[in-house]
C-alpha cells in the first residue's frame, strides 16, 4: 500500500496556502506529476562551508562544496513511491563532473514535515508564507539509522537552512537558500532562476527578464 502523497497545503492555514500565486500551488500540490525545471544558479559556500561539505560526503553529499555563478542546473522532482517529494539539483558547470544534491520531503513520525538525505542526514521544517512566497525553515537536524534517531546540537551542523521559491511570473520562479550557523554566520547560499517546462525561452533568458 501506498503512502499518502505530502500535501504542504495542509501545513499551512487556508488563507495563507490562498494568497499563493497559482503557479506556486501548482508547483507543490499533492499528485504533482514528474517535472524538470531548469534555470541558472549562483551558489556561494564559506570556509566553514566547505568544511561541513566535505564532512557530509559519507552522507550522500548532501552540501554543495563548490562556488559557481550562474551555473546551468536542473531540477528534476517527482514522488519517491512512499508519500515523499524527491528534490535533485543538478548543477552542469562545463569543464566540471555534475554535481548533485538530493533529499526528500515528507512527513515525519509525529505528522511534521521532514526532509531527508538517502543516507539518514535529516532537518525538521517549519512552513510558512512570507511576502507571497513559500518558506521552508529547518527547525533542528538529525541522524536517522533505521529506528534510531539522533538529534544533532545546532553548532554541528551548517546552520538554520531557510528556502525560499518565489514567483515572479506564472513561468519563472526565483530559488534562495541561506545557511547560517549560529555562531559564526553564513556557511551557505544559493540563489536561481527557473522556468517551467512549459516555457519557451531559455534559462539565462528567463533569468535576465526576471531580475529585479
Amino acid at each position: 500500500m501506498h503512502a499518502k502523497p505530502l500535501e504542504i497545503e495542509t501545513l499551512l492555514p487556508s488563507e495563507d496556502w490562498a494568497s499563493l500565486s497559482s503557479d506556486i500551488r501548482r508547483r507543490f500540490a499533492a499528485f504533482h506529476a514528474p517535472v524538470v525545471y531548469r534555470g541558472v544558479l549562483t551558489v556561494r559556500r564559506s570556509w566553514l562551508g566547505a568544511l561541513f561539505a566535505w564532512a557530509a560526503t559519507p552522507l550522500g553529499q548532501p552540501l554543495l562544496s563548490r562556488n559557481g555563478e550562474d551555473v546551468e542546473t536542473e531540477v528534476p522532482v517527482y514522488p519517491d513511491g512512499r508519500g515523499g517529494v524527491v528534490w535533485e539539483r543538478w548543477l552542469l558547470e562545463a569543464g566540471r563532473p555534475a554535481n548533485c544534491v538530493r533529499s526528500t520531503k515528507g512527513l515525519g513520525r509525529g505528522g511534521g514535515l521532514e526532509e531527508r538525505t538517502d543516507r539518514g542526514l535529516g532537518m525538521e521544517l517549519d512552513v510558512f508564507v512570507t511576502g507571497g512566497a513559500l518558506v521552508f525553515q529547518s527547525r533542528g537536524y538529525f541522524l536517522q539509522f533505521g529506528r534510531f534517531r539522533l538529534s544533532l546540537p545546532a553548532w554541528v551542523t551548517p546552520g538554520t537552512c531557510r528556502v525560499t521559491h518565489t514567483s515572479l511570473s506564472p513561468q519563472v520562479f526565483r530559488f534562495t537558500l541561506e545557511m547560517r550557523h549560529p555562531f559564526l554566520g553564513v556557511t551557505f547560499q544559493q540563489r536561481g532562476m527557473f522556468i517551467d517546462p512549459e516555457a519557451t525561452i531559455a534559462p539565462k533568458q528567463a533569468a535576465q527578464l526576471a531580475l529585479v
